[in-house]
């Protein structure tokens, strides 16, 4: 009875020891991520529009012209709410070759987009060129003031 006991109490001494080596060989691996589930499926692929190039086209860079032909500056900036709608277009009005500029807000809407196949074409501003220089500037990090089509000064009513 003795040698069975002996035997069985070896038999238990030696599971702990392999349980506690192996608990420790764990401990000293770097932990990795658990297995993807396989029940998981696979994103959905994005959806895919195609735009002819005659379609659209970047504005920022481009030229700004009045209705009468007069040189308004170029678009350097595009504003958009929280909600992302396009609400207005930052403009480098004035001064040359960027001496004696200003940035100008005018309303999107101001802006017609009939004649931009490539680059070299512009944008059309409807109002004159007295009623932009007539604009305050435009500082970023303070109230704007987005100059309408109708020529009035209205502010952008930022959302609380």
């Amino acid at each position: 009875m003795r040698g069975r006991r002996w035997f069985i109490v070896s038999g238990l001494l030696l599971l702990s020891v392999a349980a506690v080596a192996s608990r420790a060989e764990n401990e000293a691996q770097p932990a990795t991520a658990p297995p993807v589930a396989a029940s998981k499926e696979a994103a959905p692929p994005p959806s895919v529009t195609v735009i002819a190039p005659k379609e659209a086209h970047g504005v920022l860079g481009r030229d700004v012209r009045s209705p009468t032909d007069e040189d308004m500056g170029r678009i350097v900036d595009v504003i958009v709410d929280r909600t992302g709608t396009v609400r207005a277009a930052v403009i480098d009005f004035g001064g040359f070759l960027g001496v004696g500029s200003r940035k100008i807000v005018v309303d999107w809407n101001a802006l017609h987009f009939g004649r931009v196949n490539n680059k070299s074409d512009s944008i059309t501003l409807e109002l004159t060129k007295a009623q932009v220089a007539a604009a305050p500037e435009y500082k970023e990090d303070t109230p704007m003031v987005v100059l309408g089509a109708s020529g009035s000064l209205q502010p952008l009513q930022a959302v609380q």
